[in-house]
């Protein structure tokens, strides 16, 4: 018996503590005679859009981003809303850190002024590339009220901001 193969299996579960947790309650799901409370259990259980490691939840994303696009790529997973919403910020999340990148910019240094010009490039760009909400960039890039980050991004573009060069270039590095 090989426990990273039984583990590995069981959506790339980790040999630790709480990789054998997760089995045995796998296992005390599979094992419950009562259908209707093994139902609850496995919907208790697999409530999330992905069940395993980081590892395994970054494969599936991966293989999910070429069969479909967007957000709505997602409920191909048959996730809850919940679920599905920290899948959208965890892209947006991972499409920031590029963009950050690729500017230049740390994001751990970011300037506290709320109009930034690092904090207005870096919302252009995602309000660009992705679907990611005001909110959730207002309060990531802690920008003031989810309405200040549309403000910024106008003007930013109304400058002329998004027709240099550099502002492309960016684009170009960080889009699928």
């Amino acid at each position: 018996m090989d426990a990273a193969t039984i583990l590995g299996e069981c959506g790339g579960l980790r040999d630790t503590a709480a990789g054998w947790r997760k089995y045995v309650d796998y296992l005390g799901v599979v094992a419950e005679e009562d259908a209707r409370r093994r139902y609850e259990m496995f919907g208790r259980l697999s409530r999330g859009w992905a069940v395993g490691s980081a590892e395994f939840k970054a494969g599936l994303k991966k293989d999910l981003a070429v069969q479909a696009s967007g957000a709505g790529s997602f409920e191909l997973l048959g996730a809850d809303r919940a679920a599905q919403q920290e899948a959208r910020e965890a892209l947006w999340d991972e499409r920031l850190r590029a963009a950050a990148q690729a500017l230049g910019i740390s994001l751990e240094a970011l300037p506290p002024r709320k109009a930034a010009k690092e904090k207005v490039r870096l919302a252009a760009v995602m309000k660009t590339v992705t679907s990611v909400s005001n909110g959730w960039l207002a309060d990531r890039l802690q920008m003031g009220a989810p309405g200040s980050v549309t403000q910024y991004v106008r003007r930013f573009r109304a400058a002329g901001g998004s027709e240099k060069r550099a502002f492309k270039a960016v684009l170009s590095k960080i889009q699928i």
